[in-house]
């Protein structure tokens, strides 16, 4: 009896087909365990008191009412081990905050656990509630509160702190913040040191050509250098991909397509 001949591409694809669910195992093990939206606020670590909320609920839905904005606040019983950018990016995505069009959606999540916090700001909101400005309320507003233990006080006085600044109403948050040099002027330095570097590289490879080299160049036309050329510098952001759909809450709250790109700041206590 004859032994029939593998085939190879049977093999091949039966390999490929193992570690394709092998990866995709992996992944939806590693996946962070996003809780579900209940609401503007979504209280999953039990830190915020009852009055506390009540009062956040309102601040919020009139936000909302008055200017679109949806800001959603969230506490988390863990992290599950990402760090609190990447935890808080894949959150605001899943429940799509903001309008699809405008990406005017903010998320102040909160990790009590890991004593980390973080205010996620869409696309379309990155100019008015920047970087630095997130930073300053986080820092002076919130961290002081967190250190005492009064979870609730601190998140309240952060959310009137963000408020404020979208409510066009940022000119004490403003003097708190540290002034921003432009980009190009954070670079310079490097700039200047890489000129250094290029002109002696220049200079010591002239420096090491045979006489009569040197003497032919110059006799002949005037030599141009050009720089090198090279792409623009990027200013730390990044694009996610992969949404899923957030849900209505208790409170007739909804995401409404809207994603970020990791606009916000982080912070500690």
């Amino acid at each position: 009896m004859i032994a029939r001949a593998r085939d190879p591409r049977a093999f091949l694809l039966r390999g490929f087909l193992a570690l394709a669910f092998a990866l995709i195992a992996a992944i939806a093990v590693a996946a962070p365990n996003y809780p579900e939206p209940a609401g503007r606020i979504v209280d999953q670590a039990g830190v915020i008191p009852e009055a506390t909320r009540a009062s956040l609920r309102a601040k919020l839905k009139d936000l909302e009412d008055r200017s679109g904005i949806q800001l959603v606040v969230a506490t988390v019983k863990t992290l599950d081990g990402y760090d609190v950018e990447t935890y808080a990016n894949g959150l605001f995505r899943y429940w799509k905050l903001g309008e699809a069009k405008k990406n005017n959606g903010v998320l102040f999540l909160v990790a009590p656990n890991e004593r980390k916090m973080r205010i996620e700001v869409g696309y379309g909101l990155e100019g008015t509630l920047t970087d630095a400005l997130s930073k300053v309320i986080l820092a002076s507003a919130v961290a002081p509160k967190f250190k005492a233990g009064d979870y609730g006080a601190g998140i309240e006085r952060g959310v009137e702190g963000i408020i404020e600044i979208l409510s066009g109403d940022s000119a004490e948050w403003v003097k708190k913040a540290p002034e921003e040099r432009p980009l190009f002027e954070q670079f310079l330095p490097l700039l200047f040191f890489a000129l250094l570097v290029f002109i002696f590289i220049m200079m010591a490879r002239s420096a090491g050509r045979p006489a009569h080299y040197r003497r032919y160049r110059r006799g002949g036309p005037p030599i141009i250098i050009l720089p090198p050329s090279g792409g623009g510098w990027s200013d730390g952001g990044s694009s996610w991909g992969g949404e899923s759909s957030g849900g209505s809450g208790v409170d007739s709250f909804s995401g409404g397509g809207g994603s970020s790109g990791g606009g916000g700041a982080s912070g500690d206590w």
